[in-house]
This record gives C-alpha cells, sequence and structure tokens, in this order.
C-alpha cells in the first residue's frame, strides 16, 4: 500500500515507522526537516519537506497514485484542508485525519471525511476508568 502522511510529530513519525516496517511504500510530509529525527533510522520511505496542503508538494510525495493518506499535523484546519486535496483532487481512496476540536469532528464527517479526535478518545477513556467500567489503559501497540 502506498501510504502519505502528513506531519512528522510523534504520531505521524510512529505511524510511517509501522507502515514502513510493515512492507508499505511511505512518504512523509512535513515543514521542519528536524522532524525526520523522529522516524526510525532504518526508514526507507520519502522524506519531503513542505506543506501538506501545496497540491504539487503532494504530487512530489506520490499522492496521484496513493492508496491511503493521513493528516496527522498539530493543527486541525491544516489537517482538513490537507485531507480534502487528498480526497477531492488526487482521489485517495482511504483519507484520515487527526483533530483535536471534538465540536468539529461531526461536521468534519457531514463533508465525508474520516476522523479520529484523540481528545474525545481519552476523555472517554478517562470517564470509563474513572466509572469503574474500564479496567486499565489499553495496550501499546507491539505488545
Amino acid at each position: 500500500m502506498k501510504v502519505i502522511i502528513i506531519g512528522c510529530g510523534r504520531v505521524g513519525a510512529t505511524l510511517a515507522t509501522q507502515l514502513d516496517r510493515a512492507g508499505h511504500t511511505v512518504s512523509v510530509v512535513d515543514n521542519n526537516s528536524d522532524a525526520f529525527q523522529r522516524l526510525d533510522p532504518k526508514f526507507r520511505g520519502d522524506k519531503i519537506i513542505g506543506s501538506g496542503v501545496d497540491e504539487e508538494i503532494l504530487r512530489r510525495a506520490g499522492a496521484e497514485g496513493a492508496d491511503a493518506f493521513a493528516a496527522v499535523t498539530n493543527g486541525d484546519n491544516r489537517n482538513i484542508m490537507a485531507s480534502q486535496i487528498a480526497k477531492e483532487i488526487f482521489h485517495i481512496q482511504k483519507v484520515v485525519c487527526r483533530i483535536y476540536d471534538p465540536l468539529r469532528e461531526s461536521t468534519f464527517n457531514e463533508l465525508g471525511l474520516e476522523t479520529i479526535c484523540p481528545t474525545t478518545i481519552v476523555s472517554d477513556m478517562l470517564l470509563d476508568v474513572l466509572n469503574g467500567r474500564g479496567t486499565k489503559a489499553l495496550p501499546r501497540s507491539g505488545s
């Protein structure tokens, strides 16, 4: 699978490393070249410096032939814009974006965007634990 990841913070770098280790073709885009230091030293994918909302940068990342796209920068608006470009212009089938603001989640879902909101996920998990419904935190990936 050819995957493009926008944002090479903790989540983006971890996701890129996991996909790369699983044998997928991965391109990571970030504005800051220092962010690529978070990637595993054995990472074999492409590292592209630039904006995830720039169509030319996305073309360089392989958007025209990509199977999947994940926008995981620290900005909701940037993630939404990048996801819309991936979906509407490049017709990437599987597009997911991280958003922090739970109030925006339903609006973006109505636009046909698949979202993951860590704010809601963590809050729900904490509530379950506090109410005695949860047992422990979810196991880490690879554990």
